[in-house]
């Protein structure tokens, strides 16, 4: 790839940032690959981050408002993925806070009630144990599949 000057990266970063949310992380790999000098680097960093273009905390709001609303992922491969693009664990735990069981609650439900339509088993404990490790792999924890699950009333979840 070919080598950038300080202030090509920066204009090229800044437009990319002002497209679209991006973490610190994800611009240093960027000038990484770029051949930048780790003082340019730090120099870029720092202007993109004091004028607003990068900020990890921003990011991760996108991140999680995206990923369990639109991909419908729980909290467990939401904080993965977060860790993946090494964003701080303070403001990491801070974020996926915000959501509220009820959220995730309300995505997984109608994901289990479609994964039980088209899943087929012998018995109800193999469907149940299809349908946990289904929402495992979405990344949904243990207390929220069991809340979705060990519904009172089974009509309720068949409909």
């Amino acid at each position: 790839m070919k080598q950038k000057t300080e202030q090509e990266a920066y204009l090229s970063l800044a437009a990319l940032c002002a497209q679209a949310e991006h973490c610190q992380w994800e611009m240093l790999e960027k000038m990484r690959r770029w051949e930048l000098s780790d003082e340019a680097q730090a120099r870029v960093m720092e202007r993109l981050m004091k004028e607003r273009y990068v900020d990890d905390e921003r990011y991760a709001r996108a991140f999680v408002k995206d990923k369990v609303r639109y991909n419908k992922w729980g909290r467990r491969k939401v904080e993965q993925a977060l860790w993946q693009k090494h964003i701080g664990d303070s403001v990491r735990q801070q974020v996926l806070d915000e959501v509220d069981d009820d959220e995730y609650i309300s995505i997984l439900r109608p994901l289990l009630q479609q994964k039980r339509r088209s899943t087929k088993a012998a018995s109800d404990y193999e469907l149940n144990q299809k349908l946990i490790r289904f929402a495992v792999s979405r990344g949904f924890t243990m207390d929220i599949i069991k809340q979705c699950i060990n519904v009172e009333d089974d009509a309720e979840f068949m409909e």
